[in-house]
């Protein structure tokens, strides 16, 4: 059960950290690349990072290449 518990922390930690790199991301002008898809409609909006996913995809597998390249 102890386990579970640190599990639960890390996961909880990484998303926290995650979060905090997509603010400071869209804060520093990284919310708007080009791919990102927004649909505006009234009083709804919808959007879809395509943009930020894939070069956040790119950097971490790079990231995490370097790191656990064995």
């Amino acid at each position: 059960m102890a386990i579970m518990g640190k599990l639960l922390i890390v996961f909880g930690l990484i998303t926290a950290l995650a979060g905090s790199l997509l603010w400071l991301a869209e804060r520093s002008g990284l919310g708007g690349l080009p791919g990102d898809l927004v649909w505006r409609k009234g009083n709804l909006t919808i959007y879809i990072p395509l943009g930020l996913m894939i070069a956040a995809s790119l950097i971490l597998t790079l990231v995490l290449n370097v790191f656990f390249r064995r």
